[in-house]
């Protein structure tokens, strides 16, 4: 221990080594104690009997001697290129879980459902306000995605949402209205990553009162993408960046102390974090749920949302061995899967809005050797995405709302659904555009005064994949959903402005090209467009 941090003067692949090479040792000197001197004389150590070259050869042979043999690579690839310890001690925790045999997956008969979530609206009943822990919180946006999924090749936060305005000026204009609000200079801080860091700084220079925050930024590591039959890095001469993949927001914990921001945060007084991802406008510092925490004196708490149908596939809270724990899609075997989406049975979805205090927070680092020993989650794909045929890799990931597990006094809350606005995919993006949400004086998103649940949205899944065909479609004026409560659209539809949707409607076009849906209202009905006349601009 050296000046409050843990320092590792070795490094895992070394120690390993060590201790084989430890081990033959007391196998010879233990020959040698049974009356075998002749093995340990040192004209006999290049001639070992079969006994012990056979033990040799088991020890090297061992899963976690060859899996250490094998991470070697991957840490020297990340230390070449200037990744923390924390980072790498992350990752290396998720390598040797995967390399070992672990699957990740979390079984249904290992859990039972998460109950007993208190309410906001029963915090709210009963918490006292305390505007001082403002003092003590900094707020932190995750924004590391590019949204490649949905045709973006820059931040998904500078995607327009409504109006003119991007995630990234609702943010800005959240953060400055929050610090007028509460007469405090609240800090806010985003997790980029080395793909969205320029375009964000770039972009948030329009906000110089936020842009003048030294503090601003951190930077999320990355990770080698492991080639699928050696478990070594994998390599892509064509386009080395695609050697490397993102480690999941769990990396949140190791950039947070790997970058140094963590201690910085800590000896400046901050004590409580409140974390969200950058998608999601209806997250906002909440000086109710801040007082609860603080007085509840968690180490960390998730908010979370009652599911319904459009959230199945979405992690949830559940608890194994009387400890909240989060159990993702990607850790469901295919038998579970009918428990995991029964939104009846496992209620609760975690949203992402995570409440965590920094103190307890390099605890658990410390106490685990310098970082959070993450579930891991692990992802089989190509190492070049836009080609199926190249190599086969492994993308180790982890979930930073599974760190729930990591602590001992965790808890969870249920919060209503204004709080939880995320941009997956096109459909989200067309219900925030609607008339179902609208923008508060303080930069809010929320839903709209009058609308229940949200409608569900099955948009074809082929033609509305790119933002930019949902653009298109939304060209002439974006529809009225606020009494919807499903839209599906098969084929490729252009919206004319003064369009109303009411209860469940279907709208087709099986022909070539895109149909011009006329204004009106339709409620409860499928519209057929296949035989209208191809719309041109």
């Amino acid at each position: 221990r050296n000046g409050g941090a843990y320092r590792r003067y070795a490094t895992f692949g070394q120690i390993i080594r060590g201790i084989r090479a430890m081990a033959l040792r007391v196998v010879i000197f233990a020959l040698a104690a049974s009356g075998c001197s002749a093995l340990v004389q040192p004209s006999r150590l290049g001639q070992r009997p079969k006994q012990v070259k056979a033990l040799r050869t088991r020890l090297l042979a061992s899963p976690q001697s060859q899996a250490a043999d094998k991470f070697a690579a991957s840490e020297k690839k990340m230390r070449d290129d200037g990744l923390s310890d924390a980072a790498i001690l992350a990752f290396q925790h998720s390598f040797m879980l995967w390399a070992n045999g672990e699957s990740g997956m979390i079984s249904e008969k290992s859990i039972q459902p998460a109950v007993d979530v208190p309410s906001l609206d029963e915090i709210r009943a009963s918490i006292k306000q305390d505007a001082s822990l403002l003092d003590e919180t900094v707020v932190v946006k995750l924004n590391g995605g590019l949204g490649t999924s949905m045709g973006l090749d820059s931040a998904k936060s500078l995607l327009r949402v409504k109006g003119d305005d991007t995630f990234l000026d609702l943010t800005a204009k959240q953060v400055i209205s929050m610090r007028e609000k509460f007469g405090k200079n609240v800090r806010f801080s985003l997790m980029n990553s080395f793909s969205t860091s320029d375009d964000t700084m770039a972009y948030l220079k329009k906000y110089p009162e936020i842009y003048a925050d030294p503090d601003l930024e951190f930077v999320q590591n990355k990770v080698p993408k492991l080639d699928a039959e050696t478990l070594l890095p994998g390599e892509w001469a064509k386009a080395p960046k695609n050697e490397w993949c993102p480690p999941g927001h769990g990396d949140l914990y190791a950039a947070l102390e790997g970058s140094g921001t963590l201690d910085k945060l800590l000896s400046s007084g901050v004590k409580y974090m409140f974390v969200s991802n950058s998608d999601n406008l209806g997250a906002t510092l909440d000086l109710d749920l801040l007082s609860y925490f603080a007085n509840k004196d968690l180490s960390f708490m998730m908010e979370c949302c009652e599911r319904t149908v459009n959230d199945k596939k979405g992690g949830h809270l559940c608890v194994r061995d009387g400890q909240n724990i989060l159990r993702e899609a990607a850790q469901c075997a295919d038998e579970d899967e009918g428990d995991f989406q029964d939104i009846t049975k496992h209620r609760f979805f975690n949203t992402n809005n995570l409440w965590i205090r920094l103190d307890k927070l390099k605890e658990e680092i410390d106490k685990a050797g310098g970082f959070i020993p993450l579930p891991m989650i692990k992802n089989a794909k190509t190492i070049d995405p836009k080609d199926d045929a190249s190599t086969k890799v492994i993308q180790l990931e982890t979930a930073m709302g599974a760190a729930i597990e990591c602590f001992a006094g965790s808890g969870a809350v249920c919060v209503p659904r204004e709080r939880f606005a995320p941009v997956k995919k096109c459909g989200d993006l067309l219900t925030l555009r609607s008339d179902c949400y609208v923008v508060t004086e303080d930069a809010r998103l929320v839903t709209a005064p009058g609308v229940g649940e949200l409608p569900e949205m099955d948009l074809d899944a082929k033609k509305y994949k790119l933002v930019q065909s949902l653009e298109e479609a939304l060209a002439l004026g974006t529809p009225s959903l606020k009494g919807c409560s499903k839209l599906k659209v098969d084929g490729f539809v252009v919206f004319s402005e003064g369009c109303e949707f009411a209860g469940e409607v279907t709208i087709v076009n099986k022909g070539p090209g895109s149909r011009l849906l006329a204004p009106g209202r339709y409620e409860n009905c499928q519209v057929d467009l296949t035989n209208e006349p191809e719309f041109t601009k």
